[in-house]
């Protein structure tokens, strides 16, 4: 059985130099306090959504990129999958 649309992850590998337009972007793509954010930022890299269409996904990278953060898609590793941890 084949599945066509692969769960996201999307990865925050660098805040970057502005981190206040990035902080609203977390912000609002987590639903999160402006403190649980901040926290989240300061971890990175951090997953920010895990198990999201690609879509979502992607339009999420692109808000995080254009706050001026690095981010990232990658598929979700699902469990008995090669990629995955044993």
């Amino acid at each position: 059985m084949v599945c066509d649309d692969i769960p996201q992850t999307v990865v925050l590998t660098d805040v970057g130099a502005r981190t206040l337009d990035v902080l609203q972007v977390v912000r609002r793509l987590t639903g999160m306090s402006i403190w649980h954010s901040k926290v989240l930022m300061d971890q990175a890299p951090v997953v920010i959504h895990d198990g999201i269409s690609e879509e979502a996904a992607e339009s999420a990278v692109a808000a995080l990129r254009e706050a001026g953060a690095h981010a990232d898609v990658r598929p979700q590793n699902l469990p008995g999958s090669p990629d995955s941890a044993v």
